[in-house]
């Protein structure tokens, strides 16, 4: 069996752009697909794929995932950069797809079965205050949902969203109006998305104890600090929101922060989720083997697939930490298969994230895992189990433009880094 070709389908039917990888062989009607999806790089790697992938890897066996996997990650000589890391992933995923039909077995199977029927998983309820977001909590927990993602205001909370009132707290309509001009005049000089650091860590405790007097404490609650906050605040937001019982808190730091982890290991018990910037082993090994985390958050299409997720999950359990893999929108259903699978295999999961899967990703996506009653369910097909309809796929082109929300910016306008 030898591989014919390889490629990158671009498409955005949610409109996110995705990267999907297809590997083809010489198996009449045999192939795999999996996620390389970077979207705020997708045409980047697509040309990784097209350019540099397909020739390097045309001729070989796909059944040989793993001398695959470590060949291609170091044939470049540099390695882990997010583009080649998240194309390789893609080819592996589609390696173990592949496998899978071949075997006429799921991917759990292949890796050793399943330990459970469904993955928890947890949606993420917004807001731009508290009583916001705990009706689109109780919406969640009407529909079934466990656990629920908690954000005011987005991360860190937009300064005309949480900080509107703060700002011009104790000053007339007219101060008012004009902090909103000189915001409007920031945000046209310094484009980004604009947070009040400060604002936000002393509102989030405030939104959790609304939430837990309505609901109580039997539904899961998360949240994302985005790394927004310097790291004395994380350690004094951390012992905030400890009465109110979180699953986890995520990135609470920037992920070399390994000082400021064991500080705040020191100081707090709150449940600690990291890793969804991970490229590189040693960046997630000293948190893991010194126990400065509870749940690690890579994101598997960035790391290098299905092949380093699986050793990446056996070294958490050594050191009893549980996964909860990376699944926003910017995810492609691909993706989203291949985290069911190792959640499925996985006696050390914790919980998955998903986002609502519209009716147009199923039309594109044929087998794509469903939600039910709070899990992520599987339909136990061979491979990943879920395919693309490239001609539906090519009906929904990518359009690349430049991001902001990535430029997180103070109230004065600086430009914020961890």
């Amino acid at each position: 069996m030898k591989i014919t070709r390889v490629r990158a389908i671009l498409t955005a039917p949610d409109n996110i752009a995705l990267v999907i990888v297809k590997v083809e062989t010489d198996q009449p009607g045999l192939y795999g697909v999996g996620c390389g999806t970077f979207t705020q790089r997708a045409t980047l790697v697509a040309r990784a794929v097209d350019e540099y992938l397909d020739p390097l890897l045309r001729g070989r066996d796909p059944r040989n995932i793993e001398d695959i996997w470590q060949m291609t990650r170091v044939n470049a000589y540099w390695r882990n950069g997010p583009v080649l890391n998240n194309a390789l992933s893609g080819v592996d995923m589609a390696l173990w797809d592949i496998k899978g039909k071949v075997a006429g077995m799921p991917v759990h199977d292949l890796l050793g079965g399943k330990c459970r029927n469904g993955a928890m998983v947890y949606r993420h309820a917004d807001g731009r205050d508290a009583q916001e977001v705990l009706d689109n909590v109780l919406a969640y927990r009407e529909q079934g949902f466990l656990a629920v993602r908690c954000q005011m205001g987005g991360y860190g909370g937009r300064v005309r969203d949480i900080n509107r009132d703060n700002a011009t707290a104790g000053k007339g309509q007219k101060q008012a109006t004009q902090r909103m001009k000189q915001m409007d005049q920031l945000e046209s000089d310094f484009p980004g998305a604009y947070f009040d650091p400060d604002v936000y860590a002393r509102s989030i405790p405030g939104m959790f104890e609304h939430i837990r007097a309505a609901i109580g404490f039997d539904l899961h609650l998360l949240h994302d600090i985005h790394e927004r906050i310097a790291p004395i605040e994380a350690v004094r937001f951390a012992k905030a929101v400890e009465p109110y019982r979180l699953f986890f808190l995520e990135d609470p730091l920037a992920p070399e922060e390994t000082e400021w982890f064991r500080r705040l290991r020191q100081h707090s018990a709150v449940p600690i989720a990291m890793g969804e910037l991970f490229n590189h082993p040693l960046e997630w090994r000293s948190l893991i083997t010194e126990q400065l985390i509870d749940f690690i958050r890579v994101h598997i299409s960035q790391i290098g697939g299905i092949t380093p997720a699986r050793k990446l999950a056996a070294l958490c359990e050594a050191y009893g930490v549980r996964t909860a893999w990376h699944g926003p929108g910017d995810t492609s259903p691909v993706g989203h298969a291949a985290n069911l699978h190792l959640d499925l295999a996985c006696h050390n999961f914790g919980i998955q994230e998903v986002i609502n899967f519209p009716d147009v990703l199923y039309e594109v996506f044929p087998g794509l895992p469903t939600v039910q009653g709070g899990y992520l369910m599987p339909n136990d097909r061979p491979g990943l189990g879920i395919d693309i309809d490239e001609a539906k796929a090519a009906k929904y082109p990518i359009h690349m433009i430049p991001i902001e929300w990535t430029q997180s910016r103070l109230p004065d306008g600086t430009l914020w880094h961890p």
